[in-house]
């Protein structure tokens, strides 16, 4: 299981860690029983029988949208799912009865930003952005823009701006970015053969207006913009009646 983990995220896989952490019998799992959920809502190993498992699966599809990470309790005495800080008890419709607490955790890639340009401004993209536990990379083009890229800021100050550009815009990327004054960044985006929606979308010059000046302040701003643009998503769950369903 340790070797599946570490293969889903080396490849950038969202997923799902079910971990058994208490069991009252009459159960097939035990402490230590372990599973993941991929988004697909496909699970690969045990953590209990037909009724724990979709119940698991159910709860990390639902985690897999907020990222967040929880204690499960399955019990035959709960009836109306309920939710409270840092735990889900759910009823267990089985026949068996028993009682499971499972802890599930989120495992979601970080943001992908490629960073374009090898200025100051780009270098301190690279160390502000790593910092925050993205992943960042620094590159000299674009001609393979990855599904999962979150975001691509050209910072290289006037040089190779708008084949980037162009490719980030085409390939729907959250957050594009040019490092420029307003002026510069307004004739670059006029320069090119893009719809005004197109124009909108990027964001020139980069960043919040926080009086930043330094390359690392620079940074900050631009990063700050992105977390504005692409805060965490958090989903409530439904409440369900296990006892009198509908």
């Amino acid at each position: 299981m340790f070797d599946r983990v570490d293969t889903l995220r080396s490849g950038r896989t969202p997923f799902v860690v079910a971990t058994v952490v208490r069991a009252e019998r009459p159960t097939s799992a035990k402490p230590g029983d372990r599973a993941v959920v991929l988004a697909d809502g496909s699970m690969e190993g045990f953590v209990g029988g037909s009724c724990a498992e979709s119940t698991v699966r159910t709860q990390g599809m639902r985690l897999l949208q907020s990222g967040e990470s929880t204690l499960l309790r399955i019990t035959p005495t709960a009836c109306a799912e309920t939710v409270t800080e840092g735990l889900v008890t759910v009823g267990n419709p089985c026949l068996s009865g028993g009682s499971l607490d499972i802890f599930l955790e989120a495992v979601l890639p970080p943001k992908l930003v490629y960073v374009l340009g090898d200025a100051p401004v780009a270098r301190a993209l690279v160390k502000v952005g790593r910092a925050l536990g993205h992943d960042v990379q620094q590159v000299s083009s674009t001609a393979e823009v990855p599904t999962d890229l979150t975001a691509l800021i050209v910072a290289s100050h006037g040089h190779d701006e708008t084949e980037p550009l162009l490719a980030a815009l085409h390939a729907n990327v959250s957050y594009i970015g040019l490092v420029a004054s307003p002026r510069r960044g307004r004739a670059v985006l006029e320069s090119m053969d893009i719809t005004d929606d197109q124009r909108h979308r990027v964001h020139t010059p980069a960043g919040l207006d926080i009086g930043a000046r330094t390359p690392s302040e620079i940074a900050l701003s631009i990063y700050a913009e992105l977390l504005t643009e692409h805060p965490a998503i958090t989903v409530a769950p439904p409440v369900i009646d296990h006892c009198h369903p509908v």
